[in-house]
């Protein structure tokens, strides 16, 4: 059976949660048949290996056709997609593997959903709590790239704290299409409301000034 954490990785998740896990974690994936996602049992495999780590993490594994009306409500177009969630479902997304430095991101977004808290500046929480309108935000992605888990730690923050956004990581190359749509030459590249686009891991507060600027050119 292929182990999808190494042993040593295995310790500093478990360490990690014991010390900074508040809560119970949901994580919603939604797979579809083998050839339309053949990155569908790569992702249950590594979110059911996660979840063995610590028991408050739980894993819900939904189909892409027997559960539809799971999909639609919870906005779900693609295969492979976690959805998290803690007291309630988040608007946070992974859209493809969670994998290479992107696993990065998820453990860390485990453990804000599990408090219901984000590690956002004061300043720029209180500017994100403050949107009254849906935003929503595509972060392009692929597992080599280190810069990447900062814009989507970023964005799913963002997310966490008000429920007007909604947040997905897209990993780039298992979706072709929506790069080719979206024109992602690079990566990072993060796009708001399928209008303002920008490519870098932004600051937190660059990043929101992103958001504030294309609600202003609405």
């Amino acid at each position: 059976m292929n182990s999808y954490i190494d042993e040593k990785s295995k310790k500093f998740i478990i360490d990690k949660f014991s010390k900074e896990l508040k809560g119970k974690v949901n994580l919603i994936l939604f797979k579809d048949s083998i050839d339309k996602c053949p990155y569908c049992n790569d992702a249950e495999g590594i979110i059911k290996e996660l979840a063995a780590l610590d028991s408050r993490l739980n894993v819900t594994v939904y189909d892409m056709k027997k559960n539809e009306k799971e999909a639609k409500f919870l906005g779900v177009e693609y295969a492979p997609a976690l959805v998290l969630g803690g007291s309630k479902i988040y608007n946070m997304y992974y859209i493809g593997l969670p994998s290479g430095y992107e696993f990065s991101s998820l453990i860390d977004d485990v453990i804000d959903v599990s408090s219901g808290e984000t590690k956002l500046s004061e300043e720029v929480k209180k500017g994100i709590r403050g949107i009254n309108k849906k935003v929503d935000i595509k972060v392009f992605v692929t597992p080599t790239c280190p810069y990447c888990p900062r814009a989507v730690r970023i964005a799913h923050q963002f997310a966490l704290e008000n429920i007007n956004i909604k947040s997905s990581m897209i990993e780039a190359t298992e979706f072709p299409d929506l790069s080719n749509k979206y024109e992602v030459m690079a990566v990072p590249k993060i796009v708001i409301n399928d209008k303002t686009s920008f490519e870098g891991a932004y600051p937190e507060k660059d990043f929101f000034e992103q958001i504030k600027m294309d609600l202003e050119n609405e």
